[in-house]
């Protein structure tokens, strides 16, 4: 992403939060002005009180002094002086206060408002999206990246132009002073902002590269967290400690590189800031001696050298934040730039009519998973698929759900005669309800699971409980329906989960049902009860049933088989058992394994 872009992009986070952050730069603007006037007031006092040379002010502060009676007017009225330099901290005080209430306010602004959007598109990106991102590195973009962005805006932006004001004033106050001595101090200048820019692409690239490697740190916890029962069941604790660790290990030397180059920066920088601080001391002495600087003025010239101190080294400290938020910037652009599912909002009837696969061919990068495959549903009919693992089975499904997107060259899948890409999503997705071989549950109760599609009456529950075959499960647990699940519902066994599942996808009563090789996971007779249920409750549905287990499609209008990517056979049960050709091999051997284990 060009600079540019990354500017506009970060501009455009600032929408809803800018007015807070302008008046906290404002705030900061004007405690700047009442922090510069300090030293002019003591310099009145200080050489008003020694007398010997006339008072050498600033246009602004001479003029008011002349109005008021000169030096001696200042000279018998010091208290006017001390009240002033009173009323002062105090207004200076008080815009700190406001600048540091607006900043926040503006920062927490930002933080919730790019999180909204950052959820809004993360919930509408394509599926094909996020299976190449793991949900540790967006997790991390969404948190720490906004995070780095929020900070830079509320302590930096206003910082910086706080730094421009204080920078230019305190300049023209010290040039008016002692031109010299001003020229002595402003020598530094460029010898700091030198050494920052040559940091400052350094920690920008060592920053992102710890940033990403967080990301997969992330990933990897988030991982074994959520699959912890097959860490346990298989022993793996030591292995995949030790890959935490490496990775670990690793980013920790990122970081470690990334603080070795701040201390240089930093260490640098105090070098720079005390050998000018020394300079201006030594040299403001030397002009006093001379008598070409009074008192006051030294005392006000190196007032304002410490207040630039600071200052001129954050230019450098900005620059390195600017670097950091930079990588943040462009990591959320990633997301927010991404493209988007369409959000059609056309709403038109769905389709009613046949199913038809037409030449349809997809790939993932290089690998062929479908290839030229072609056929026909019929409306409500009971369609079984049939294929080892790897055959293309969900894709199909997930391609009929527009969850992969099936380019144009690739054949066409249409429903009712209608081409499903021109189906708006919502209507589309809608009207097909689907229940994948690992089903997942938030964690929360398990009605709310089952309800997710939209709140239904309670014996829409009840029924779809029952179809599922989930009622005893409900009803053995002290809560009923309000039985919270926990996380990717780890309290509830693979077959409950699936059974809860299939209660979800009745909820929805969609035109189309899509079993995913949804009952692997309980036992012979719970699926055959489940089958017989669903067979007399979804009538008109068209029904698709994609298993291993040939017992859970015999009984299906159709039976496709694929092999390799591609429609091998099709037909009814009596029929490919009769051909002789795959069904009939995996038939014989699973039959053969049942009358063993009987």
């Amino acid at each position: 992403m060009k600079k540019n872009a990354t500017f506009r992009l970060f501009l455009s986070f600032l929408k809803g939060s800018v007015r807070y952050f302008a008046a906290g730069v404002l705030a900061s603007l004007l405690m700047t002005g009442a922090d510069l006037a300090i030293p002019q007031m003591i310099r009145i006092s200080v050489d008003s009180l020694i007398g010997d040379a006339p008072l050498d002010l600033p246009a602004p502060f001479l003029a008011l002094a002349g109005r008021l009676g000169g030096q001696a007017y200042w000279k018998d009225h010091l208290y006017l002086v001390a009240l002033a330099v009173c009323l002062l901290a105090a207004a200076g005080a008080f815009f700190r206060w406001l600048s540091t209430c607006m900043n926040t306010r503006g920062g927490e602004s930002l933080t919730k408002n790019l999180q909204d959007r950052l959820f809004h598109k993360i919930l509408h990106l394509p599926f094909e999206w996020h299976l190449a991102h793991p949900a540790g590195d967006i997790i991390q973009r969404c948190t720490s990246d906004v995070q780095h962005v929020r900070s830079f805006c509320a302590d930096q932006v206003y910082e910086l132009f706080r730094t421009i004001l204080l920078i230019v004033l305190a300049i023209s106050f010290m040039s008016s002073m002692q031109g010299t001595l001003t020229l002595i101090t402003m020598g530094f200048v460029p010898l700091i902002t030198g050494y920052s820019l040559f940091f400052h692409s350094r920690i920008g690239k060592q920053f992102q590269a710890c940033d990403e490697n967080e990301g997969i740190l992330s990933a990897i916890a988030q991982e074994n967290l959520m699959g912890v029962r097959v860490v346990r069941a298989f022993g793996a604790e030591a292995a995949e400690e030790e890959k935490f660790r490496k990775q670990n290990t690793y980013y920790t030397g990122l970081w470690i590189r990334l603080c070795v180059l701040l201390s240089w920066f930093w260490g640098l920088g105090d070098l720079a800031s005390s050998l000018q601080v020394l300079t201006v001391v030594m040299a403001g002495a030397l002009f006093c001696i001379r008598g070409t600087m009074t008192v006051g003025a030294y005392l006000a010239f190196i007032s304002y050298n410490a207040m630039l101190v600071m200052p001129i080294r954050q230019l450098g400290r900005m620059i390195a934040e600017m670097s950091k938020t930079g990588v943040s910037v462009r990591r959320i652009g990633e997301i927010l730039e991404a493209e988007s599912e369409p959000e059609e909002e056309e709403d038109i009837p769905f389709p009613d009519g046949d199913i038809v696969f037409s030449h349809v061919s997809f790939s993932f990068g290089t690998e062929k998973v479908l290839d030229d495959v072609s056929f026909t549903v019929k409306r409500g009919q009971t369609v079984g698929i049939l294929g080892s693992t790897g055959s293309g089975k969900s894709t199909l499904m997930h391609l009929l759900l527009r969850l992969y997107s099936l380019p144009e060259d690739q054949g066409t899948i249409s429903i009712g005669g209608v081409d499903i890409r021109t189906i708006p999503l919502h209507v589309l997705r809608t009207h097909i309800g689907m229940v994948l071989q690992e089903p997942f549950l938030f964690s929360r109760t398990i009605g709310e699971n089952i309800q997710i599609a939209g709140p239904r009456s309670r014996e829409e529950l009840g029924r779809a409980v029952r179809l599922s075959a989930l009622t005893e499960t409900i009803e053995s647990f002290p809560e009923g329906y309000d039985t919270l699940v926990g996380e990717r519902g780890v309290t509830l066994s693979g077959g409950q989960k699936q059974r809860a599942a299939i209660a979800r996808m009745l909820m929805q009563k969609g035109d189309i049902c899509v079993f995913d090789d949804s009952l692997s996971a309980v036992d012979a007779q719970t699926d055959s009860q489940i089958r017989h249920a669903l067979s007399g409750n979804l009538k008109g549905a068209t029904v698709f049933l994609i298993a291993h287990r040939i017992s859970t499609i015999m009984d299906a209008d159709r039976i496709f088989v694929l092999h390799r990517g591609r429609l091998a056979e099709e037909g009814t049960h009596a029929s490919l058992t009769a051909a002789g050709g795959i069904y009939q091999r995996i038939f014989a051997l699973q039959t053969a394994a049942g009358e063993e284990d009987a």
